[in-house]
């Protein structure tokens, strides 16, 4: 197993790796988080290529994060699946590396709206198909399931719908940052009010009764 050459617990401390190493860490736990299938670890490998100045080999990355090569291997698989990262191998080399699809953190939010199109694509086509298996069947316990599935349907094909629209079916690193500048600021204010008088009905909605 590779290791970092461990530090002298006598050495003053160093302030670029320990921001490094935060650095690391926090982005390895907030991918993680938002990924099924991606773990801390992977989530270390997209902050370290994102920190490296090249593409980076199995060998560099298990010695930079002081794992083994099949760990790497595994978590370089789901993060290829992802769309986050790309494998690489240049003109005469005999071996591969490795670097993230495109910009960092916009590879990241473009993977992560793919996965959000997929399950609400998901989503939809099992409301659809448990609502074919109920078909006309009648009864308060039907009548009660199909009611929940149909609302379901419903929630999703909206979700689909502003995904369609505002984020028609993009592939890849999407660069939020260019889209939301290019946004007026009377549309941000317009939106904002939007959200508040909504997420304002929905708490009033969800407030138990007065006695």
């Amino acid at each position: 197993m590779a290791r970092r050459p461990a530090s002298n617990p006598l050495d003053p401390p160093d302030p670029v790796r320990q921001a490094r190493q935060a650095f690391l860490e926090g982005a390895g736990a907030e991918i993680a988080s938002s990924f099924p299938g991606i773990t801390r670890l992977g989530g270390q490998i997209v902050a370290a290529l994102y920190l490296a100045e090249a593409p980076r080999s199995m060998d560099e990355l298990a010695v930079e994060l002081g794992c083994s090569k099949s760990n790497i291997f595994g978590n370089l698989r789901a993060l290829e699946s992802a769309g986050i990262v790309e494998r690489r191998r240049g003109t005469g080399s005999r071996y591969d590396t490795y670097a993230l699809r495109g910009p960092y953190p916009d590879v990241i939010i473009g993977a992560y709206v793919a996965r959000l199109r997929r399950v609400t694509a998901d989503k939809i086509a099992i409301s659809d198909r448990a609502l074919d298996l109920l078909g006309d069947a009648g009864g308060s316990e039907a009548e009660f399931l199909r009611r929940r599935l149909i609302d379901l349907r419903r929630k999703y094909t909206l979700f689909a719908e502003f995904f369609a629209q505002v984020l028609p079916a993009i592939e890849g690193p999407i660069d939020l940052e260019q889209m939301l500048r290019r946004v007026p600021a009377g549309v941000f204010e317009a939106v904002a009010k939007l959200a508040r008088e909504a997420m304002s009905r929905a708490w009033r909605s969800s407030d138990p009764p007065k006695a």
